[in-house]
């Protein structure tokens, strides 16, 4: 995955398709989601219920000692994200959804790059598997952020890149998102929907 996407849905058709209960985040539309950005995730809250809550996209890991040198990476490998000590944690304990109405790739052509624009046949929004974290600083800043899975491209996307983000039908939100019993890890695999 490339590291775009749209994020253009509203925030209340976002609660309502997610069933989330907090107060709306005031969410930035755009067809162009870049990195360092708040974008919508949907996790559950403490209270064990789902929030619709803007968070930059690049995770800094709790364990992070300086912000500004840090590494924040975008995407985690789902072939890795258990045994990775910068995923790991995330993985087991604060996994999240990520919509978005389509997102980008863009495939390397003796012309240069080739731009395609990848969303779901049936038109619903795509929705990435994500891991969240959130960092304090010492003197009590707190920061959400988020990266997003990747997996191997299915046999379509496969023509264009060689990795595609981990897609998460909606029957699978419950076990993705730990509200059901189930092995979040059998879910990230590529997908043939899109």
């Amino acid at each position: 995955m490339c590291g775009r996407y749209a994020s253009f849905l509203p925030a209340e058709a976002l609660a309502r398709l997610f069933g989330t209960v907090n107060p709306l985040p005031n969410l930035e539309t755009t067809w162009n989601m870049a990195p360092t950005r708040d974008a919508p995730v949907v996790r559950i809250c403490r209270t064990g219920e789902r929030h619709l809550d803007a968070l930059k996209w690049g995770l800094v890991p709790s364990f992070t000692k300086d912000l500004k040198k840090a590494r924040k990476p975008i995407n985690a490998r789902s072939e890795t994200i258990a045994r990775s000590g910068m995923f790991r944690e995330a993985f087991a304990r604060r996994r999240c959804l990520v919509p978005a109405p389509i997102y980008y790739e863009w495939r390397d052509d003796p012309e240069g790059k080739v731009p395609f624009a990848v969303g779901r046949k049936d038109g619903d929004p795509v929705v990435f598997a994500g891991i969240w974290e959130e960092w304090r600083s010492p003197e009590g800043e707190r920061l959400q952020t988020f990266a997003t899975i990747t997996t191997e491209a299915n046999r379509l996307l496969g023509t264009i890149q060689d990795r595609m983000p981990v897609i998460i039908e909606r029957a699978d939100w419950p076990t993705w998102l730990g509200e059901v019993d189930g092995n979040p890890a059998a879910l990230m695999r590529p997908q043939t929907t899109c």
